[in-house]
């Protein structure tokens, strides 16, 4: 497996993306090269502190970073020797599989989108995420955040991709899929919710209904669809609230003896739940919708979370989706062509 890795695309620099790949290159064996984009100085400076000449690695020396306030658009026009553009042209030129990318996610959105085109009858990427539940499954959130403004049959699209992902990925047949809204009500949210409902409803998947906020750790159902924006919203408030919960509790915990006492016996336990809501043992979350494989990471990612994107990476090659995608979204298409229409 040949992974291209966005080397200079973090809140930090490029440290802890460096030593998430060496962590990687010694677990995943089944990585024949990993190509790092970015200054070759500090990436060798990096490696050789970590004692790394796994001759798996490559660099390929860009001379332009994109900072994380820059425009995405105009970071890939304007920048085209940067890390995250140099990373996708490797995937474009068939020198790598797959991206892993911890730096702007506009740019990374703008860059696959521009360079690697759409699939057919796909008109906007989204954003997979996976998201956990109490039942131990987890749902997928789609999208969390790749198209801010979608128009219904964007949320519609979404649907039919997350689907795939959970049938061809997670191994779930006919997943159960729900509408993101303030209310579990037919008649609840806004004019996209509302447009959106009526699509879902005559699509043929297995359509549950409008889902809201208390039901999505409750796992009611496999996919929930919502805008880029207001599921970009609940990854993030939800992964914070896991990390202040886990601080709350170790303050208290630690208030006194008799309670480091108790919390020393539920360690295991607290460590299980923490490893399910960790966000950072799920790594990335792919890119659907885009021509190749791309795997978007937080830009804070710990390189614990960088190892475990690029783990991701290695699943999107081992599980060839965008066929599945292709197939699923044309057929919906033509179900749509062919319905009979209204007098």
């Amino acid at each position: 497996m040949k992974i291209a890795l966005d080397a200079m695309g973090h809140d930090a620099g490029p440290a802890p993306l460096v030593e998430g790949a060496v962590l990687a290159l010694r677990e995943f064996t089944q990585i024949s090269r990993l190509l790092l984009t970015g200054d070759t100085a500090q990436l060798e400076a990096l490696l050789k502190k970590h004692n790394c000449n796994d001759s798996r690695i490559e660099i390929v020396h860009t001379t332009q970073v994109v900072e994380m306030h820059d425009s995405g658009l105009d970071a890939v026009r304007k920048k085209k020797d940067s890390s995250i553009s140099r990373a996708v042209d490797l995937v474009k030129s068939g020198e790598a599989e797959a991206v892993v990318s911890a730096g702007n996610t506009g740019a990374a959105v703008a860059a696959c989108t521009i360079k690697w085109r759409m699939l057919l009858g796909i008109d906007r990427p989204a954003i997979a995420a996976m998201m956990p539940t109490e039942k131990g499954r987890h749902f997928v959130l789609c999208d969390a955040g790749a198209n801010p403004d979608p128009t219904q049959q964007h949320l519609e699209d979404n649907a039919f991709m997350a689907v795939a992902y959970c049938e061809h990925v997670l191994n779930r047949p006919n997943p159960t899929v729900g509408l993101l809204s303030n209310g579990t009500e037919e008649f609840k949210g806004n004019a996209l919710t509302l447009a959106t409902h009526g699509l879902l409803k005559a699509s043929g998947l297995n359509f549950y209904g409008n889902v809201e906020g208390h039901d999505l750790f409750e796992g009611t159902v496999d996919v929930v669809v919502a805008d880029g924006f207001t599921g970009n919203v609940v990854l993030k408030t939800s992964e914070a609230l896991a990390k202040s919960i886990f601080r709350l509790l170790k303050r208290e915990l630690y208030a006194n003896p008799v309670r480091k006492a108790g919390a020393w016996l539920c360690k295991p336990a607290f460590l299980s739940v923490r490893a399910v809501t960790n966000a950072d043992e799920y790594g990335g979350m792919p890119l659907l919708g885009v021509d190749g494989n791309c795997i978007i990471a937080h830009g804070g990612s710990s390189p614990f979370a960088v190892k475990n994107a690029i783990r991701a990476a290695c699943s999107s090659i081992q599980h060839p989706l965008n066929p599945h995608i292709v197939e699923a979204v044309q057929r919906s298409h033509d179900s749509a062509k062919n319905a009979p229409q209204p007098a």
